[in-house]
């Protein structure tokens, strides 16, 4: 059998035509689905709004900020008011300002640890699945001794060593998270790999790039992208636990530096109950949205959830 007298990936072998369309209705049926468990689920739309919400805060914070996060406007603490809805901070800045800002900064950090974690899983665990035996070995005693190592303790000493910066917080946080999404992908691509399309792709002389790239990836493509959601929340607690401790970067104002300079400035002591509380249910939300999002197209991407 010739390799062009086989078109489709997925199903049985099909005349050249018809291959494609098949090939086509597979690659889209499981965003469909997705979409549609969404349009249904009112969990799942419900983080949807939350996430697009926050998102677009951080896209205008520069038109929807009252004020410069970093600005001295008054007095310091000054309580919620029409001018200042949030209060002002110790140093008489404005809370809300500093709360919109936060949504773009700690966006940004979120979801660009979520895209490094996600390639470099992804590659890993692609290559793990799909080469000799010993490679997969060495990858993934790799992956486990990164996974059983205490997460937070190694991330605060590397943070600490490499100093204050927001890309060194995202550097380290993407060198510690890949390990988990690593797994996930070989996994799942050891489960497409065994079934009859990828040995009716092989036979028809089909190389081994192609069935990774045409049709295991395409096949997990779902899953991963649910996972991926679920990791910007991640790198969203994470980086404001890293803050919180001192170690982010205090000329970035995201939410975790937000709450570090209200717990340096005694806030709770002072009455800055906004200052502490506004960021704190900015993250506290994020999550549930993140959380219900991805739960929902992690239900429909893996089907032994479905059956559960």
């Amino acid at each position: 059998m010739k390799a062009n007298e086989v078109r489709d990936l997925g199903e049985e072998s099909l005349p050249i035509g018809a291959g494609e369309a098949v090939r086509e209705d597979r690659g889209s049926r499981a965003w469909r689905e997705i979409w549609s468990a969404i349009r249904h689920d009112k969990r799942a739309l419900a983080g949807l709004c939350i996430i697009v919400s926050f998102a677009t805060i951080g896209l205008i914070a520069p038109y929807a900020s009252p004020y410069d996060p970093f600005a001295l406007l008054g007095a310091p603490y000054q309580p919620p008011s029409w001018r200042h809805i949030l209060g002002t901070d110790n140093l008489g800045r404005d809370v809300l300002s500093q709360v919109i800002w936060g949504a773009r900064v700690s966006l940004f950090v979120g979801i660009v640890v979520a895209l490094v974690v996600t390639a470099i899983g992804v590659t890993v665990g692609l290559i793990a699945a799909t080469s000799h035996s010993l490679v997969d070995e060495v990858l993934m005693r790799f992956c486990d001794i990164l996974i059983i190592i205490p997460k937070l303790p190694l991330t605060i000493f590397v943070a600490a060593m490499l100093g204050r910066g927001i890309w060194n917080i995202i550097a380290v946080l993407a060198a510690f998270g890949w390990p988990a999404m690593a797994r996930m992908v070989r996994s799942e691509a050891l489960s497409v790999k065994q079934r009859p399309y990828v040995d009716a792709a092989r036979m028809a002389g089909a190389s081994q790039l192609q069935i990774t790239f045409l049709i295991i990836l395409p096949n997990i493509l779902p899953l991963v992208m649910a996972n991926a959601i679920l990791t910007i929340i991640s790198g969203i607690m994470s980086e404001a636990s890293l803050s919180f401790l001192g170690l982010g970067d205090p000329s970035q104002m995201s939410w975790g530096t937000i709450i570090y300079f209200a717990q340096m400035g005694g806030a709770i002591y002072n009455g800055g109950w906004a200052w502490v509380t506004a960021p704190g249910l900015c993250i506290a939300l994020m999550g549930l949205g993140t959380n219900f999002f991805g739960s929902t197209v992690n239900l429909i991407a893996n089907p032994r959830l479905r059956r559960r």
